[in-house]
């Protein structure tokens, strides 16, 4: 029709970086270690949605420090770990496809321009392009350790908001799992051995069929113990915090997963 927005064919052009980027990729570790929101990239061709450098520095854009953390995590645990390169904005990877938290027009109270009125078919080649190689390297992943007879421990790694809607958070950081708490459980009570730290029992979110989908599909759906780890993120914005984070973190996983 006339006037109306052409359809793109691709969303990413060539010269345009992978949707999923791997650290330690030999690592030897039970471990695997995902980050769906680690990135704020966003392709070229959909601009930067309407929205502000300074909008797309926020959580709204992607989990602030989360890839550090994952990084670094991964270094210290000999754990291969997979990373999302592209912003949440585009399409959230922990997100069903098609759900209302796929493609957001409002994200906490921000309006995203370049999302109000996304086709069926824009939709479809954002699922196509950048969820599913992220979500499939993550199945081969646990195919090939399969393959190997290797056990595979997932673990999701997010960040928080110290506020939301005004609220303040008193958790320093939070545990999510749905119906399967295997890890879960040991990890939480390793974590509490240490009285100062507030600790989170899926808090500040739980994780759920329809609001989630790595820990669904990957974790319970392939029969995995697993567990979604959430720090605030003022406490991992800096080095000496990912530093401090990932000491902590990778001594309570491997404690928790000995028992």
């Amino acid at each position: 029709m006339p006037g109306s927005k052409p359809e793109l064919v691709s969303i990413l052009a060539e010269d345009e970086p992978p949707p999923y980027t791997v650290e330690c990729e030999q690592g030897r570790s039970r471990f695997l270690l995902i980050c769906d929101h680690a990135g704020r990239r966003i392709p070229r061709k959909l601009g930067t949605l309407g929205l502000s450098e300074a909008d797309l520095q926020r959580h709204i854009a992607w989990d602030v420090g989360a890839a550090a953390l994952t990084r670094e995590l991964a270094a210290r645990l000999d754990a291969t770990a997979i990373l999302q390169t592209y912003s949440r904005l585009v399409i959230d990877c922990n997100r069903p496809p098609g759900s209302a938290g796929s493609i957001v027009r409002l994200s906490e109270r921000t309006v995203v321009p370049g999302n109000a009125s996304v086709s069926a078919a824009d939709a479809q080649l954002r699922e196509r392009e950048i969820f599913r190689p992220y979500h499939e390297r993550i199945q081969a992943e646990i195919a090939a350790r399969g393959i190997e007879r290797r056990e595979t421990l997932l673990v999701a790694i997010h960040s928080f908001t110290p506020v939301f809607h005004g609220a303040e958070r008193p958790w320093h950081m939070g545990l999510l799992y749905l119906r399967d708490a295997r890890l879960a459980r040991p990890l939480l009570a390793e974590l509490r051995r240490d009285a100062q730290l507030v600790v989170g029992d899926n808090e500040p979110y739980a994780a759920g069929d329809q609001t989630d989908y790595a820990i669904p599909v990957h974790g319970e759906g392939l029969g995995l113990q697993h567990v979604g780890i959430e720090v605030r993120q003022d406490l991992i914005s800096h080095p000496d915090g990912v530093h401090e984070w990932s000491k902590r973190l990778a001594a309570a996983l491997q404690a928790a997963a000995a028992r």
